[in-house]
């Protein structure tokens, strides 16, 4: 077992051993809160450029498995752990922890007081960060310190096309379920089979599972996809997916979100996508301290009152004081009071700040889905809520 530190841009170090793939890792260090789920965060391609701290302190007793992971692509660039099972113990498991970290090359640190680094985090901010794995000297003390200095900041820095798929293709995987528990399209509903244009900046399976579970034909674009090819695809609505980055730094997508909704196609917008919605609807999105990274987070559904416990991954967010009067703000963070959900008044589009797909976290927010298919279908509104008939589907 190879010794191993991590170093923030601020000169404080933190020595342990390495538990993953053996080398250099760098990026934003930002603390995740979620219990368990580990596997389906660190394959996020929203974590891309980023340093995830894992605050549960035991992470990978029931191992990996191919059917978990969110994407093929690379995520998380490392990440940080108090204490790395070397025991596995679940019927899914395909291989263990470290071996997980290794073929996936995620640079891993364990023996950190994760405690202390969030609470570090927490007070100074989200900052860059490098990990270093190997004998620990003063030079590569002086090495990762310098390093993680010389990283740019996340503001201004479009990542998207280190995530995104290169060419369109058709999805029709849906999301994994127990074989004694089958999914019944929602096409028994009358809702046909309406067709989603997902642009991807980063996007999760499970969100184009859902959309399958669901009864939708789901084509999959690149995020620098043209509206011209978009709309030679005749969509029935389109999807703006999660992603990495900074949104203000994607004008390119905030033009195609816009030219969308002018045509006033059916249009939402998760994670990433919610921002470039809200600046494509004339808002500006603004950098958090340490951002939103958990399953824990409760959200308030403005409509109905009804609070939400949801799963976060973002450190960007729109500010609420920028918005015009066509947007009208449809759910709250109940942490910090931060921005979590918008609806457009003038055209049919809604976006929501957190992973209503729930990989990993609750599945409170999985109704958005369907209220998007009301949009499609003509049977919806932009109310926030329309969660009534989801849970038999995705709980």
């Amino acid at each position: 077992m190879s010794t191993a530190l991590l170093a923030l841009a601020d000169g404080s170090i933190f020595e342990g051993h390495s538990v993953g793939h053996e080398g250099q890792a760098t990026g934003e260090t930002v603390f995740n809160t979620a219990l368990t789920g580990y596997q389906e965060i660190l394959t996020d391609p929203s974590y891309w450029g980023q340093l995830v701290v894992l605050t549960m302190p035991h992470v990978g007793n029931v191992g990996a498995n191919r059917a978990d992971e969110e994407s093929t692509v690379p995520a998380a660039a490392g990440v940080i752990l108090r204490h790395a099972s070397r025991f596995t113990s679940s019927w899914r498991a395909e291989i263990p922890l470290e071996s997980f970290f290794r073929s996936r090359g995620i640079v891993a640190i364990a023996g950190i007081d994760t405690r202390r680094l969030t609470r570090h985090l927490r007070d100074h901010g989200a900052q860059n960060g490098c990990i270093l794995t190997g004998p620990v000297t003063e030079r590569q003390r002086e090495l990762a310190v310098s390093t993680a200095r010389a990283l740019p900041s996340m503001v201004g820095q479009d990542l998207t096309p280190g995530v995104t798929r290169p060419s369109p293709v058709s999805w029709t995987q849906g999301i994994w379920h127990p074989a004694e528990k089958p999914v019944s399209p929602a096409s028994h509903r009358g809702l046909g089979h309406p067709h989603v244009l997902v642009y991807d900046f980063g996007v999760k399976k499970n969100i184009l599972g859902l959309l399958v579970d669901r009864g939708c034909r789901v084509t999959v674009v690149p995020a620098t996809s043209r509206i011209e090819d978009g709309l030679a695809l005749r969509p029935d609505g389109v999807l703006f997916s999660n992603g990495p980055g900074d949104p203000e730094a994607m004008g390119h997508a905030v033009t195609t979100a816009r030219d969308w909704l002018t045509r006033r196609v059916p249009f939402f917008g998760i994670c990433l996508g919610h921002q470039l919605l809200g600046l494509a609807s004339g808002g500006r999105t603004v950098k958090m301290k340490f951002g939103h990274h958990g399953a824990n987070h409760p959200v308030i559904e403005l409509a109905t009152g009804r609070v939400w416990i949801t799963s976060q991954n973002h450190g960007f967010t729109v500010d609420e004081a920028s918005l015009p009067g066509t947007v009208r703000v449809t759910h709250r963070s109940l942490f910090d009071g931060s921005l979590q959900g918008l609806a457009r008044t003038d055209v049919p589009a809604l976006g929501f700040q957190g992973h209503p797909e729930a990989s990993p976290g609750p599945h409170d927010a999985a109704g958005l889905f369907d209220q998007f298919l009301g949009l499609l279908t003509g049977s919806g509104t932009n109310a926030g809520n329309g969660r009534e008939g989801t849970h038999a589907q995705t709980d």
